[in-house]
C-alpha cells in the first residue's frame, strides 16, 4: 500500500486495493487486452509508488491514479512502433464470466465492438465519464485536458455511438442504452 507522510511523521495508508477494480476496468478500456491492462495497472502503482510524495493531501486518490493510468498508457502509445500490434491484440471489456442471454450476449458484443471502434481520446473519456462515474471535472484532471475538451470528446462518443446503433437493422437493436452524463 502507498503511503504518505502526515504532519506528525506518522504514514497513513492509501486505500489502492480499494481502487484496483477500477484502475484495470479503465486500463482494460484503454488497451482492449486483459493481459496488457494488468501490466498497464502494474506499471501505473509502480509510478504511484515512486512519486506518492506529488500526491496533494485531501485530494481524489481515484482520479490521481486513473491519470497516473492514463499518462502511462499515452507513454506506451508513443513508444510503441506499430499501430497494428495494438489492435490485433484487441480483446476484452467484459468478464468472461458474465453469462448473459444470447440475444443480450450479442448486443453486448455489437456495443464492445463500436465502443472499442471509437478514437482513443472520445472512448478514454466515456469511459472515466460513464463506467467509472467521474464527475467530468475530474475526468478531465484525469485526463489531463481542459474541461471543454473532455466534454466534447464525450459528446462526439456518444453521437458515434448514437449513429452506429442507428445504422443496425430494428431487429439487432435491443433495450440498452448508453448511460452515464452531466
Amino acid at each position: 500500500m502507498l503511503r504518505k507522510q502526515d504532519v506528525r511523521g506518522s504514514m497513513p495508508r492509501f486505500d489502492i486495493i480499494g481502487q484496483l477494480g477500477s484502475l484495470r476496468r479503465y486500463a482494460r478500456s484503454l488497451t482492449r487486452d486483459s493481459a496488457e491492462a494488468e501490466d498497464l495497472v502494474h506499471d501505473a502503482l509502480v509510478r504511484a509508488y515512486e512519486r506518492r510524495g506529488t500526491f496533494r493531501s485531501g485530494g481524489n486518490l481515484r482520479a490521481w491514479l486513473l491519470s497516473i493510468v492514463h499518462n502511462a498508457f499515452i507513454d506506451g502509445l508513443r513508444s510503441r512502433k506499430s499501430e497494428a500490434a495494438r489492435v490485433e491484440q484487441a480483446g476484452y471489456l467484459a468478464d468472461a464470466s458474465m453469462q448473459a442471454p444470447q440475444e443480450h450476449s450479442v448486443r453486448l458484443a455489437q456495443l464492445r465492438e463500436a465502443f472499442f471502434k471509437l478514437p482513443d481520446e472520445q472512448r478514454s473519456a466515456l469511459h472515466l465519464v460513464a463506467i467509472e462515474g467521474l464527475t467530468y471535472s475530474q475526468a478531465a484532471e484525469a485526463s489531463g485536458v481542459p474541461l471543454g475538451t473532455l466534454m466534447s470528446r464525450i459528446g462526439r462518443a456518444r453521437a458515434a455511438l448514437r449513429e452506429m446503433e442507428d445504422k443496425l437493422p430494428a431487429h439487432a437493436k435491443s433495450h440498452l442504452r448508453i448511460v452515464g452524463g452531466p
